[in-house]
């Protein structure tokens, strides 16, 4: 149940510690607004082109229209001009000599030209040129017109005048009989430069037009800006985080609706948010004091995220590892294998197997491999759960070993018991000395068998009183209690004449049980009258550091080599079995030992060289100053 609890939670974890940095989506959102357009242009060309577009209608339309009124105008003054000439001609009918003179007459001081022409097309009169050296005007197109019908109009460039000029031919006629046409024309250059006077003046117009609408448009977008940059201020606010002050509300009813609508968007971001962030930091916490090891991985076989376990089972930075492959993060090749085949596989997986890290001691784990599922159900990679088995293994090595030697330990002078007693019934009470040698013997294993008995009940109570915290330290000087252990030691020494030599101050103290701590010291003492040869000497002395009191047991025996060391304090553990054996030893002295000092608070440790002897420490808890002054 834990650890589908780890799996559903995990994914949420790992969802949140691979989201994007603000950096990435600022570089984004900054390379998406690199594509957009400016509300001022966005304004400022519409209204220019609506302004511009007007001009040229109204330009095109009142240049079109004055062009007609102007060219409508000059044509009804020629009419009239022609008029007026058709009746000064007609009391000269036909037309002689004494035309051109009355042209010339008539010309003079007036813009118009007047000409007469035959209906050959021979001219007779001009006001503006001699007709002799004019052409024939039979294919001009207002005389041609002028022929069939009342008025002919033409407007067109003159060769002979070198200007554009408009044109009004009619004909002359009396009693039906056609004697000339009549032709009156007007230089128009002046109707085009009136044409572009007025033309210049609604460009001027609409160049103002456009400058205004250029200004109303610049104040347009600065009165829609403003509400605008701080509805993106604001929004640029709350994507950092910072959910208030809330945005102001704009006087434009549109606005205001976008501004409302952001403060309501924000303060539900701020409650969903808060609450993510209170089950991430939860999450996070839990994971984060989880003695398992636990991180994810994607398809790709990519880091999504590890706790702090994690990083310490696999000799690694949970932080650096979050994005690398698992070949980049760890060089576990059987993990790696396990990863592989997790993330191939559909169920859960589960194995065991040892890792060494970097020379460290081996260490032993069990490995779990879940799926992790989006909420589409796709799968997205494995959560994987480390649990270090490592002491579970060693503690269930112990009691293999404990179990074992225990037994061997009890069933060696059992057989021999059992061996001698069956000699002593086969006849060999029948001989006194044989029999005597034979319950020395069977009694030398049942004294061997007490002790172990005795050795093994004594270190169940130390171990029960120890957890349930029922030994009870004293404050005391340890002088006395190392004086009565070496006193109970010194008969078994001197049997071999080995001397054990106390060195210790009357007034040092530490918080001590006595009789566990004197028991220590000959369990200590009795190792090293076993360990030493006959004649040698074995030195008790204290010392003091700033928070403990040292007991140090020194002989000048054969010494441990440094590979015996760690295991020296198991149970049943011997050095040399056949001469722990042959001194009478259960094995379990030392044991009793370590498990004395974890009573006390304290520890022991030992010091050893093959051939220069051992010297085991016991560190006590120091009594403080203060409180020895009071006592």
């Amino acid at each position: 149940m834990c650890r589908s609890w780890v799996s559903e939670r995990s994914w949420v974890w790992l969802r949140h510690t691979s989201r994007p940095s603000e950096g990435s989506v600022t570089g984004s959102r900054n390379r998406s607004m690199a594509k957009k357009r400016r509300l001022y242009w966005q304004l400022f060309i519409p209204y220019l082109l609506i302004v511009l577009l007007a001009l040229i209608a109204v330009l095109l339309y009142s240049s079109n229209l004055l062009e007609e009124i102007l060219l409508k105008q000059t044509e009804s003054d020629l009419r009239s001009q022609a008029i007026l000439f058709q009746e000064q001609l007609r009391s000269d009918l036909p037309p002689d000599d004494r035309t051109d003179a009355l042209c010339k007459t008539l010309g003079r001081g007036l813009p118009t030209r007047f000409t007469v022409i035959l209906p050959n097309g021979r001219v007779v009169g001009d006001s503006d040129e001699d007709p002799a050296r004019m052409d024939n005007h039979l294919d001009r197109p207002e005389v041609a017109t002028a022929l069939t019908e009342p008025v002919g109009v033409s407007t067109r460039f003159s060769n002979t005048l070198g200007k554009r000029m408009m044109y009004l031919a009619m004909p002359l006629r009396e009693s039906q009989m056609l004697f000339a046409i009549v032709r009156a024309s007007v230089p128009i250059e002046s109707v085009y430069g009136r044409i572009k006077t007025v033309q210049n003046r609604i460009l001027l117009g609409g160049a103002i037009v456009a400058f205004l609408a250029v200004i109303a448009g610049f104040l347009v977008y600065r009165r829609v800006r403003r509400p605008l940059r701080q509805i993106q201020e604001g929004a640029m606010a709350f994507a950092r985080g910072e959910f208030q002050p809330k945005l102001p509300l704009p006087d434009t009813e549109e606005m205001a609706q976008v501004a409302e609508t952001l403060n309501r968007m924000a303060a539900e971001l701020q409650q969903r948010i808060g609450t993510i962030t209170q089950q991430r930091n939860e999450l996070e916490t839990v994971l984060s004091s989880m003695a398992e090891g636990v991180f994810g991985v994607d398809r790709d076989e990519r880091i999504m995220g590890m706790n702090q376990a994690a990083g310490r089972i696999l000799g690694c930075d949970p932080l650096l590892t979050r994005g690398k492959t698992i070949q980049e993060a760890f060089r576990i090749s059987s993990l790696q294998e396990f990863v592989k085949k997790a993330l191939a596989g559909e169920e859960r997986l589960e194995e065991d197997f040892l890792i060494n890290i970097y020379g460290e001691r081996e260490r032993a784990l069990n490995v779990h491999g879940t799926p992790l599922r989006d909420e589409s159900g796709n799968r997205t990679g494995i959560l994987v759960v480390m649990h270090d088995i490592t002491e579970l293994r060693r503690l269930e090595n112990i009691r293999r070993d404990f179990v074992a030697n225990a037994s061997h330990e009890i069933r060696t002078p059992l057989t021999a018991i059992k061996g001698f007693v069956e000699t002593l019934r086969d006849g060999a009470m029948q001989n006194p000395e044989d029999a005597d040698r034979f319950l020395s013997i069977i009694q030398k294993h049942v004294d061997r068998l007490a002790a172990l008995v005795e050795d093994l009940l004594s270190l169940s109570r130390i171990e029960r009183e120890t957890e349930r915290d029922e030994i009870i330290l004293e404050e005391q000087a340890i002088q006395g209690v190392l004086e009565s252990a070496v006193q109970l030691c010194r008969g078994k020494g001197d049997a071999r004449n080995i001397r054990i030599e106390l060195v210790c101050s009357e007034t040092l103290k530490a918080k001590i049980n006595p009789p566990l701590l004197e028991q220590a010291v000959m369990n200590l003492l009795d190792n090293a009258i076993n360990a030493s040869a006959d004649g040698k000497a074995i030195r008790v002395e204290t010392g003091e550091q700033e928070t403990e009191v040292l007991v140090h047991v020194k002989d000048l025996g054969l010494g441990i080599e440094k590979g015996n060391l760690d295991r020296l304090f198991e149970r049943f553990y011997r050095v040399d079995k056949a001469r722990s054996r042959k001194r009478g030893g259960t094995g379990l002295g030392l044991a009793i030992v370590k498990h004395i000092m974890e009573a006390h608070k304290g520890r022991v440790t030992v010091e050893s060289r093959p051939g220069a002897g051992s010297a085991f420490t016991l560190h006590l808890q120091k009594v403080s100053p203060e409180k020895i002054i009071q006592s």
